[in-house]
């Protein structure tokens, strides 16, 4: 044990936990335990894999822990807060304080800050944890937030020390990750120091509502899993080709001629979409709407005449439409009619323009479109027309002073940019793809090999393919690496719903949670396989149906409707 650097103690005579840059690793060995094939090839043997203790996740950057551990009394226990607290705090208090004790009631467990301690017999009890937060609650997080925080539990007490509120929620998610249910049943929390950040900025969720409509409240379920892992971007791929969800002011029809029928049934209204984005923000996420177009825009050209680009077939055409049409003034003008509401609606920085799988079958057939590129001069090159879209596009997000997001096939078809773009990686050899876009000195996130709607063998256990990929894992130098930004795990919605959407995703998620929050070095997915259990086992008890991923076991408290 030399190389421990930082602190090793062992739990219970069974385990060794040894915090180094956040590593965890138990020293009893399985693999060596015998395991027979059945006659469907798979492993008839699967060890129990035990859920740790007060373990949080994903992993904090710097951790010290030890022994001792101090007794929390559900009666006496409070949230208290000094310097800046804002409503996004005090109802952070709420719900934490109901995570702890879900059943007892919180009112009046929150106080402005005065000096607690407690020491009951012969057994330390921490009956307060004190915020500090040393700046003014911003009104929304953003891709600079500052979510860094400090967390120390020792004999005098809880303290908890954060510049943003934002890092204060991230601290408040970690506290109650550290308390737990000792042999005799008791909520105890071992003395600790931890130093946290987040090693990228921005970490999503995409989830698709245009394949299929997800009823608002299990995006707010899911919400609440996102904040549990730490992610900070919910991507909201609010429409596709199949339906637009999306109730629009300044064009109303397009709902009610795009979602699934019956409409009013099938999309969401401003109100809904407020106060997804206010749930979201109470809890340090992020709304990032995507609007993909040119392609996969079909569901807007049922409301829109002359949207869409008509296709022809032997010379007439054929009552079928392609992407939209990039070649009338119209288009523009209603693009920027409907972001102009985007941006207002949606208060993050950034529009996710999509831009990916364009099919230019529709328009080479076409020839008011073979005309224009003509005049152009464009030649056959339908990469050039899907450039100049694109590009009065970005003009218009400009002057709407909007960041966007675009994926990959923007820039691999060449298309002439702004720096600020922001591309999203999906396809192909990641690696090479991160290091020709970061090469061009572009910013970048990745999803390639983060597909979680992938139904895949859980018997294969792919949850550790998924926490060995690293978005910086690609040939470049470190000002390149620099440039990716962070990642996204994505659901479509193909063959996902209200149904099975928590399931799907979670606590797969959590993988990559880990990955773009915790140090680089925290690479082991045995290690890691004993706190993720307890993170499920969390989230079964907060409510969510989480499924289990690392073998045979059981939560404390099991899940039940």
């Amino acid at each position: 044990m030399a190389h421990c650097k930082v602190i090793a103690y062992c739990l219970l005579m069974a385990y060794c936990v040894v915090i180094n840059a956040g590593l965890s690793v138990r020293e009893e060995d399985i693999s060596s335990v015998p395991q027979k094939t059945n006659s469907l090839g798979a492993k008839s043997f699967h060890p129990v894999v035990e859920g740790s203790s007060g373990q949080p996740w994903p992993l904090p950057q710097q951790m010290q822990t030890q022994l001792k551990t101090m007794d929390i009394n559900p009666g006496k226990f409070q949230f208290h807060y000094d310097m800046y607290s804002c409503p996004i705090l005090v109802n952070a208090f709420e719900r934490y304080y109901n995570f702890l004790f879900p059943t007892l009631k919180s009112k009046s467990k929150f106080y402005q800050t005065k000096e607690h301690r407690g020491n009951f017999g012969d057994q330390p009890q921490l009956i307060a944890l004190t915020v500090s937060v040393t700046e003014k609650c911003d009104d929304y997080p953003s891709l600079k937030s500052n979510e860094t925080y400090v967390l120390t539990i020792d004999d005098k007490g809880g303290k908890l020390k954060t510049s943003s509120v934002w890092g204060a929620l991230r601290g408040l998610e970690t506290f109650s990750q550290l308390v737990y249910e000792n042999s005799l049943g008791q909520l105890v929390v071992n003395q600790t120091q931890i130093t946290d950040w987040p090693r990228f900025n921005y970490r999503g969720i995409l989830v698709d509502t245009g394949r299929h409509f997800i009823a608002k409240s299990v995006l707010l379920k899911n919400l609440d899993a996102m904040a549990y892992n730490k992610f900070n971007v919910f991507h909201w791929h609010i429409v596709d080709d199949q339906s637009f969800p999306y109730q629009s002011e300044t064009f109303p029809n397009m709902h009610v001629k795009g979602a699934f029928k019956p409409p009013y049934r099938h999309s969401y209204t401003q109100e809904d979409i407020r106060s997804i984005i206010e749930y979201a923000t109470e809890r340090g996420i992020r709304v990032v709407a995507e609007f993909d177009t040119p392609g996969h825009s079909q569901s807007w050209g049922l409301s829109q005449p002359d949207l869409l680009t008509p296709c022809y077939s032997g010379g007439k055409p054929d009552g079928t439409y392609g992407p939209i049409n990039p070649i009338l003034n119209s288009t523009y003008d209603f693009l920027r009619k409907f972001f102009t509401e985007i941006v207002n609606v949606f208060p993050d920085h950034y529009v996710h323009l999509g831009g990916d799988e364009v099919n230019f079958k529709c328009w080479e057939s076409n020839p008011d479109v073979s005309a224009f590129m003509k005049k152009m001069g464009f030649g056959t090159d339908y990469r050039k027309l899907e450039s100049y879209y694109i590009q009065q596009l970005l003009g218009i997000m400009q002057d709407l002073k909007a960041g966007y997001i675009v994926w990959q096939e923007v820039f691999d078809n060449g298309v002439k940019v702004s720096p600020d773009i922001v591309f999203h990686a999906w396809k192909g050899d990641y690696k090479k793809e991160l290091a020709k876009i970061t090469k061009a000195n572009y910013n970048a996130i990745l999803s390639q090999g983060w597909y979680l709607n992938h139904v895949v063998d859980p018997y294969k256990q792919y949850w550790k393919t998924y926490y060995a990929q690293d978005p910086q894992d690609f040939e470049g130098t470190q000002q390149q690496k620099d440039l990716v930004l962070g990642g996204e795990a994505c659901m479509w919605g193909e063959y996902v719903d209200g149904t099975n959407l928590i399931q799907r995703l979670w606590p797969m998620a959590s993988v990559v949670g880990e990955r773009l929050w915790s140090a680089s070095s925290v690479t082991d997915p045995d290690a890691a396989a004993p706190r993720l259990a307890e993170q499920r086992c969390r989230m079964v008890r907060r409510g969510l149906q989480a499924e289990p991923v690392t073998g045979p076991g059981h939560c404390d408290y099991e899940y039940s409707p």
